[in-house]
């Protein structure tokens, strides 16, 4: 079993910056990707930031130009460096990364909350 532990949740106002980490049971060289996703109350899971072995990412458009996915490969962890905050990025965020190999598949998180106030 592959395990995922995020931190760096909280409370920050409107504009704030905040920095998620999520650190990977499994080595850099099983990991083919890991991303974020967040969950807003009633609203169903969205994809927010994907980087892949290569260092490649990708952005969600409502994030794009605020948010910043990085990752330290001696470490098997990913970070999202989250700038200009707004109310609507209120969610728990999660953590998920696809492996390879012997513990092919993809997993989760627990989630972290994040909360930006008016």
């Amino acid at each position: 079993q592959v395990q995922l532990v995020e931190s760096g949740g909280g409370l920050v106002q409107a504009g704030g910056s905040l920095r998620l980490s999520c650190a990977a049971s499994e080595s850099f060289f099983s990991i083919t990707s890991m991303g974020w996703y967040r969950q807003a109350p009633g609203k169903q899971r969205e994809w927010v930031a994907i980087i892949f072995s290569g260092g490649s990412s990708n952005y969600a458009d409502s994030v794009k130009g605020r948010f910043t996915i990085s990752r330290d490969n001696a470490k098997s962890t990913v970070y999202l460096q989250m700038s200009s905050l707004k109310p609507e990025d209120t969610a728990v965020y999660y953590c998920n990364a696809d492996i390879w190999g012997v513990k092919k598949g993809t997993y989760w998180g627990q989630g972290t909350q994040v909360t930006v106030s008016s």
